[in-house]
């Protein structure tokens, strides 16, 4: 039986929610991920009379598809998909017996009026957390449309195909047989790369609103319901609406919840503020703002939307380590999220470059994946007592303080870290298959340029209502000069901006 009881009742819920038949096509062979995956879809079948097993060969062994009767719906699984990949699972059983994907009509629209085909082929791994968010987008485009192809791969179950495409990255998609993005994508961001999103002239239109809130993270969410609750015209734009707890994995220290991931807190705060009247434009990126008559702030689509107030909640972004070969070997090597990435590199030798929280979480999580990790810290390793003791138990993990990285080398791939010994000035080189970076953040801040003061971070620097030194103009979150970047501070300041705006337009 693969799976176990609790899990086999909530699916079990989920199944009667099917409104038709679905046939699933099932590819396997003798070896032991063939025997599961078999074991998995008889029990699907098991457990409702609208799911029928056909034995047929399909493009890889192991693998099953999902499809209507009589026709290929063109969602494929290379894996077992359990783990973080088992809700893709049960939204592909219930999505192609008929029930209807949660997606706004505007971005089924924009599915349906795909010219050409299109089969896309998305790398997981089963313990990434943004992965499942590019498997499901892709099988809602499959299920809408007749030449769109999705197939979710496990990399650790066909790890020839992993190594021949040089993947060292989750999730990696193909398209076409050539590559198309690597990274978490929303639905809107990948039809937006196919050439399907908005243009300024769908922004023209928009009259101005009472507060304008740029940036869609804890901060902007927040600042976007305290400014709906007052009943004023709230509008709020975002590169990418969750903003950088979409990289996050677990979240502890969020008061009244005990544990959650970063994906599904930013469905929340986005399912939260669309209760309320708020425009929400994503996918938006803004680039220049100015204060005349009303706040204006231009988009790089050239649009320019008009505030009596703006509210920047803009984030920050993974710092990177800024030596050579960085660039050179991003997703060959070079990786960003232990978590994610890390079973890519099973049994090899790995570096973690950072001695905060985030670094020394990396190296204790990767210890258990990896043959050896060296974790490289520029000064003392500063992360909290609990996690150095952890740290220091584990058998294949070197500390090395007081290193300067002077570069990353490689030939196709990553190959090794150089570093300089502070202390006595001497050169070391360390072979290795992989180098993760944790250093910290910084801002979202370069577009404004110099119209608003910030500190020498690059942070926005502003009062104890949030108001900056642009009259009308606050900020909130990890783009100001906030103490602490954590979620929960970020989420206070967006409220105190909202309030601090709203005062604002009272008296003014």
């Amino acid at each position: 039986m693969m799976l176990d009881t609790e899990i086999k009742s909530q699916l079990s819920q989920y199944l009667q929610l099917m409104e038709g038949d679905i046939q699933i096509k099932l590819s396997v062979g003798t070896d032991d991920v063939s025997r599961d995956m078999s074991a998995l879809v008889d029990e699907l079948a098991s457990m409702s009379a609208n799911i029928h097993v056909e034995r047929t060969e399909l493009d890889r062994t192991p693998s099953f598809s999902v499809n209507r009767p009589s026709e290929d719906t063109g969602i494929t699984f290379a894996g077992i998909p359990l783990g973080h990949e088992f809700t893709s699972l049960i939204l592909a059983l219930l999505q192609v017996s008929g029930r209807a994907p949660k997606t706004d009509q505007k971005v089924i629209d924009q599915i349906k009026k795909l010219n050409g085909s299109y089969h896309f082929e998305i790398y997981a791994s089963l313990s990434c957390h943004n992965c499942p968010d590019v498997v499901q987008a892709l099988n809602v485009m499959s299920v809408l449309h007749p030449n769109i192809t999705s197939t979710m791969i496990d990399g650790a179950v066909f790890k020839e195909e992993v190594e021949a495409r040089e993947i060292m990255a989750v999730p990696t998609v193909y398209l076409n047989g050539e590559p198309f993005s690597s990274g978490r994508m929303s639905l809107e961001e990948i039809l937006l790369k196919l050439g399907s999103g908005p243009d300024a002239s769908e922004f023209a239109h928009k009259k101005p609103y009472d507060v304008l809130i740029v940036g869609g993270g804890p901060a902007g969410a927040s600042a976007a319901i305290y400014s709906a609750r007052k009943g004023i015209r709230t509008g709020i734009v975002a590169d990418r609406f969750g903003g950088q707890v979409l990289d996050t994995v677990g979240i502890e220290n969020l008061i009244a919840v005990n544990y959650t991931e970063g994906p599904k807190l930013a469905a929340t705060l986005e399912e939260h503020v669309k209760q309320y009247d708020v425009d929400i434009m994503n996918l938006q990126r803004a680039k220049r703002i100015e204060k005349k008559d009303f706040i204006e702030v231009e988009l790089e689509n050239g649009a320019v939307l008009k505030g009596k107030t703006v509210i920047l909640s803009t984030g920050a972004r993974w710092r990177k380590a800024g030596v050579p070969g960085e660039e050179e070997y991003r997703n060959k090597g070079i990786a960003y999220c232990a978590h994610c990435d890390g079973p890519l590199f099973a049994g090899k030798n790995v570096a973690v470059i950072g001695g905060g929280n985030s670094g020394v979480e990396a190296a204790i999580d990767l210890a258990g994946i990896v043959k050896h990790v060296t974790l490289l810290a520029r000064s003392t390793v500063k992360a909290d007592p609990i996690l150095q003791d952890r740290l220091h138990t584990l058998s294949n993990v070197t500390v090395i303080e007081n290193a300067k990285i002077k570069e990353i080398t490689g030939t196709d791939k990553v190959n090794g870290i150089s570093y300089i010994d502070r202390e006595t000035e001497k050169e070391q080189h360390i072979e290795l298959q992989g180098v993760f970076v944790q250093i910290g953040t910084i801002p979202n801040t370069e577009w404004l340029a110099d119209n608003i003061e910030q500190n020498e971070n690059g942070e926005i620097i502003t009062s104890k209502d949030g108001s900056t030194s642009i009259p009308g103009v606050f900020a909130a979150g990890d783009c100001t000069d906030s103490l602490y970047k954590q979620i929960i501070v970020s989420m206070g300041s967006g409220a105190t901006a909202a309030l601090g705006a709203f005062d604002y337009l009272i008296r003014n």
